[in-house]
């Protein structure tokens, strides 16, 4: 396990987001697969909550309406020191910045982009918070890894947010979607998990299976949301 309580290097991954159309039945999903509770979030951001874990932050889930044409997707923030300055590297650099920067009242201030290969991402400037309170404990997340089949992505988050960094990027690989940055949640059994998410009504994309990381499997939950559960011993 893993205690987050302080800011972390700028481009470390350090929150996930969920924009969906049913937000009700996503925390009623998730709640049951991976064992969190639920509190009120910025209110900046419309209707969104924090996801906690016996009590620590792990994650936001947000309500995105009908309609609007945008996908139900997990999103992966990166911390920054000053997120007005990287949102102008990033469009230095060849990405878009499509929210923001914005202030989540006095939690932090964030932006949403998307780098050279079309891949969403987000910016956050942490201030009362941080990011999330632990990782690699089961129901917490574990990493994030880029699916992108440009090569030169990797050098645009070396440029937007300077070396140092370990950051997964994975060339290829975009079976169920487009370039993404995909998160992982660990869990203690990802077979035991993958079938109680189709009991929820949820949806493996992939079963579970041994890669150098661990025991993997990727799912969907029911509204659509892709992410992966990798075991964690």
């Amino acid at each position: 396990m893993t205690a987050v309580k302080a800011r972390v290097a700028q481009g470390t991954p350090c929150w996930v987001s969920l924009m969906t159309d049913d937000l009700e039945g996503a925390k009623t999903f998730y709640r049951a697969l991976l064992g969190w509770e639920f509190g009120p979030g910025p209110s900046q951001l419309g209707v969104y909550v924090r996801a906690t874990l016996n009590g620590a932050k792990v994650a936001g889930l947000g309500d995105q309406p009908l309609g609007t044409g945008h996908p139900v997707e997990w999103t992966t923030y990166f911390a920054v020191d000053q997120a007005d300055d990287v949102a102008q590297r990033i469009r230095e650099c060849g990405g878009t910045v499509a929210v923001g920067p914005l202030q989540a009242a006095d939690a932090g201030r964030l932006a949403i982009a998307s780098d050279i290969s079309g891949a969403v991402f987000g910016l956050w400037q942490g201030e009362q918070h941080h990011g999330w309170d632990v990782m690699n404990v089961p129901g917490a997340p574990a990493w994030a890894e880029l699916l992108t089949p440009d090569r030169e992505a990797g050098y645009f988050y070396d440029m937007v947010f300077g070396t140092g960094v370990e950051r997964t990027v994975r060339p290829g690989d975009l079976r169920d979607g487009p370039p993404r940055w995909r998160v992982h949640f660990a869990v203690a059994d990802p077979d035991l998990t993958a079938a109680r998410a189709e009991q929820l009504g949820g949806r493996v994309l992939v079963a579970p299976h041994d890669t150098d990381r661990g025991r993997v499997a990727r799912l969907a939950d029911p509204q659509g949301g892709r992410f992966s559960v990798v075991g964690v011993r």
